[in-house]
């Protein structure tokens, strides 16, 4: 499986090997092995500066993006965990502004895999130790953690008192863990899933969200006041509009904030949360000036990212090829609202997913329609996506089959496809 990745170091990759052995066990759903895992560690989690945890089924990864490049333009020190990897495993582990470096990741994934051995610990629950660990044993001046899988059992939820918590857009997505029936747990979906994300609310602590249809903010709203939670919703609390500039209002005043320069209108939403999430809390101080140059300045890849010059876009010259690996309706409708022009599609997605997740979105607005397999991974053929879908071995076969009639190019579908695309074309994370 993709997740657990292939290295150059071999004292990185030996670590690796032992990672891909890990898996969660059926049915074990609960904080409590990884609670024991960091207790052996010494609980490094308990040690960290202040901490902005974020949770969210689409934009909390741009968000995180959005609190690192605001915080590091008003001067500070981040650590900062993301997930998950595209093209190598340290991009999950970013210490005081540098991915982890090889020889340091190799000493912490070795250190949490012998602690924890005799405990069958998860790959996310070693990942997380080793994260925690690392983060630690540095100084920095804050720390934005990105949830991984839902929130309420998601590893990273051990954190007891972050700086603010915060939960980005909500949809139907991991469907298979995120709606399991469970008592005492609402029926209604997207209330499940907001219950599911709310699960890293913590007593005291403020809890900044977006604003959500009636039974999901209601949700919420429950998980807030049952932990005594401050909670500053969207709509509510604070607001933001977009034109020209974000217009941002909440109870300290009114900011007026650039607008990204990362591609789609969501991007304002989620630059917006990350903004909200800082006037909110008590523990970092950011000025509006470094707001701005942050909100700029930030970056994130593969999400609606222009493909830049190298081998896979040297086959389409004279093109633009965008790469984005959204997988779900939310995402689908996030690009769509990018594309107001025919475009070529190139897209892979794991069996698990709804192959009509990105496609419906775009109806009407795909000039040609490519289907390419994830790589290591088990993936939807050309048929799933109806008649028109021409099935190829790879991307660059896709890419050369193209006609030359000057159309964008969106490969989509999966991040593990989109780490594919970003090494084939020589554009590393950094």
């Amino acid at each position: 499986m993709k997740d657990f990745a292939r290295s150059d170091d071999p004292a990185v990759q030996a670590q690796l090997d032992r990672l891909a052995k890990l898996s969660l066990p059926q049915g074990r759903f609960g904080l409590e092995t990884i609670r024991a895992l960091l207790a052996r560690l010494g609980d490094p989690q308990k040690q960290l500066p202040p901490s902005f945890h974020v949770a969210g089924t689409n934009g909390k990864g741009s968000t995180c993006a959005y609190l690192r490049s605001i915080l590091e333009a008003d001067g500070q020190t981040v650590h900062v965990a993301t997930k998950p990897h595209l093209v190598r495993y340290n991009e999950r582990i970013r210490i005081a502004g540098n991915l982890i470096s090889d020889a340091e990741l190799a000493a912490r994934l070795e250190h949490v895999l012998d602690a924890g051995e005799d405990l069958g610990p998860s790959f996310f629950e070693v990942t997380t130790a080793a994260t925690f660990l690392a983060f630690a044993e540095t100084p920095a001046d804050a720390c934005v953690i990105e949830v991984g899988l839902g929130g309420r059992f998601d590893a990273t939820n051990v954190l007891e008192h972050p700086a603010a918590c915060g939960i980005a857009s909500l949809g139907i997505d991991h469907e298979a863990f995120l709606l399991a029936p469970e008592k005492g747990t609402p029926v209604e979906p997207l209330a499940r899933i907001a219950f599911e994300k709310a699960g890293i609310v913590r007593p005291g602590r403020p809890l900044v969200t977006q604003a959500y249809p009636a039974g999901a903010g209601f949700e919420i709203e429950r998980a807030a006041l049952t932990a005594s939670a401050p909670l500053y919703l969207r709509g509510r609390d604070w607001s933001a509009h977009f034109s020209a500039s974000i217009e941002y209002e909440d109870r300290h005043g009114r900011l007026t904030l650039p607008l990204p320069a990362l591609a789609g209108a969501h991007q304002a939403d989620n630059a917006a949360l990350a903004v909200a999430m800082l006037r909110h809390q008590d523990y970092v101080t950011v000025g509006a000036q470094a707001m701005a140059e942050g909100i700029r300045a930030a970056r994130w890849p593969a999400r609606l990212q222009r493909l830049g010059p190298g081998p896979l876009t040297a086959l389409v010259p004279g093109r633009e090829v965008w790469l984005d690996g959204g997988h779900n309706p939310d995402a689908g409708a996030a690009i769509a609202r990018h594309f107001d022009r025919p475009l070529h599609l190139v897209i892979g997605m794991l069996a698990s997913k709804n192959p009509h997740a990105i496609v419906d979105p775009l109806e009407g607005r795909i000039a040609s329609f490519s289907v390419v397999p994830v790589p290591g991974s088990e993936s939807h053929s050309a048929a799933a996506f109806g008649s028109t879908a021409r099935p190829f071995s790879g991307v660059a076969e896709a890419l050369r089959a193209l006609p030359t009639d000057g159309r964008p190019v969106l490969i989509a579908g999966s991040l593990y496809l989109a780490g594919a695309v970003l090494a084939q074309n020589g554009e590393l994370p950094t």
